[in-house]
């Protein structure tokens, strides 16, 4: 079984995050930029799977910048087979790179993608659904636990109320949540192999794919800094707080 894993290079989760002077974006100049999370989490899970005997083959696909290269070499150091660079350097949406994902299976034809959840910039949750749509594919989201059985998936998924477990018919598209599994570092040894795994670039025109956007940012502001909270003495001297300074009783 071909298994198909996104990942995505955003700005480390350890980084402040700055704006620049002129409101127009997040600035990125010698930021240090890292794998998803999530995605991780996604990769983690299909080497799981590879070392369980199901799966055969790991792609991994990446679409952004020549530097996301980056994040692919870790993909494959971590277990990944090879790697496929769709290469941007616009500022894509999630519909955008949900069909440029869509090509990507038509050209790979995974019987599984697995997606991390969301990204910890654009925070969308929106590329696996989408992607599910347009490829018709069955969709597990929010998966805590992944069990592939036969022509199925099972997948956990963590909703509001607790646990739901689905079945889907497979190929089918699954999009991992924090509690899947954890992921592993990458040994010194496999670093250096992943610098000779294929790695295949490839641009939105070579996929048919236009990447035009009709949404513009129009501009990006930091968050209101929050002052700092105080301790008072009882329950009433709060109560005269959040009547009189807070007003919000």
């Amino acid at each position: 079984m071909k298994v198909l894993v996104a990942v995505k290079r955003v700005v480390d989760y350890n980084v402040k995050v700055r704006v620049k002077a002129d409101n127009s974006g997040v600035d990125l100049a010698n930021v240090k930029m890292s794998m998803n999370p999530f995605c991780e989490i996604a990769v983690e899970e299909a080497v799981r799977l590879k070392e369980k005997g199901v799966a055969s083959e790991i792609v991994v696909v990446s679409i952004g910048p020549t530097t996301a290269q980056e994040q692919l070499r870790t993909a494959l150091a971590l277990g990944a087979d090879r790697a496929i660079l769709v290469e941007s350097a616009d500022e894509l949406n999630s519909l955008a790179v949900a069909k440029l994902l869509k090509a990507v299976v038509d050209k790979e034809q995974p019987q599984l993608v697995i997606l991390g959840k969301q990204a910890i910039d654009s925070d969308n949750n929106q590329t696996g659904q989408m992607l599910a749509a347009l490829s018709g594919y069955a969709q597990g989201t929010f998966a805590s636990k992944v069990e592939v059985a036969g022509d199925k998936v099972n997948v956990t998924r963590e909703i509001d109320g607790g646990l739901q477990t689905v079945a889907l018919n497979l190929p089918a598209i699954v999009t991992t949540d924090l509690r899947l599994n954890e992921p592993r570092y990458a040994s010194l040894p496999n670093i250096m192999k992943a610098k000779k795994k294929p790695l295949e670039t490839l641009s939105p025109a070579d996929l048919g794919v236009s990447t035009g956007s009709t949404v513009k940012t129009l501009k990006v502001e930091a968050p209101a800094t929050r002052s700092a909270g105080i301790k008072v003495k009882s329950v009433a001297e709060l109560v005269e707080k959040l009547k009189n300074e807070a007003k919000v009783i």
